[in-house]
């Protein structure tokens, strides 16, 4: 499976401006990558919790088999398109009733392909994240995001680390998601 963010979460406004404040910087020479580092922050945050914590929208790329299939990231707040990725050509929407979706009451968006056809693979188009702004990010995930990427900008030179610092995973802990293998 392959994801990638084709709309991104917009970190320019709210989630900026706090960051500005956290450091004590006033002036706009930095915002780019400032921005910068709260996207890596958020990409921590989903790493270290498995919940994607700002809206995106997303495409994945999966097999089209008639098994289910769970997308990657969570909370699938809607499947909005489901394209056939043919080996050669332009891709194409599949037929609504050639596929079902579902989404679980636990934030799992799953896709299976009922009649597949020609279809090796399909691209499947959705919307994800637990809080559509900064502003209605829970309190706990969004500190945790703020207190990372001022963590990661004051030590910069240190290049990035592997896990957050015990500050932020206590924040984060609660929200974690667990999985078994």
């Amino acid at each position: 499976m392959k994801r990638a963010i084709i709309v991104p979460a917009d970190l320019a406004g709210a989630a900026l401006i706090e960051l500005k404040q956290w450091l004590a910087i006033t002036v706009v020479t930095h915002d780019a990558a400032l921005v910068s580092v709260l996207r890596a922050s958020i990409d921590m945050c989903e790493a270290y919790t498995g919940i994607m914590p700002l809206q995106v929208t997303a495409e994945e790329t999966v097999a089209a088999t008639a098994q289910w299939q769970s997308l990657a990231a969570r909370p699938v707040q809607a499947i909005t398109g489901v394209e056939v990725l043919p080996t050669e050509g332009a891709r194409f929407a599949l037929a609504s009733d050639a596929y079902d979706i579902e989404l679980d009451a636990d934030g799992t968006g799953r896709i299976r392909v009922i009649r597949q056809g020609a279809a090796g693979r399909v691209v499947v188009r959705y919307v994800t994240g637990l809080a559509p702004v900064w502003e209605a990010l829970p309190d706990a995930l969004r500190s945790g995001v703020i207190r990372l990427a001022v963590h990661s900008w004051r030590e910069r030179e240190d290049g990035p680390a592997g896990i957050p610092p015990a500050a932020v995973a206590a924040l984060w802990h609660p929200w974690r998601r667990m999985r078994l293998a």
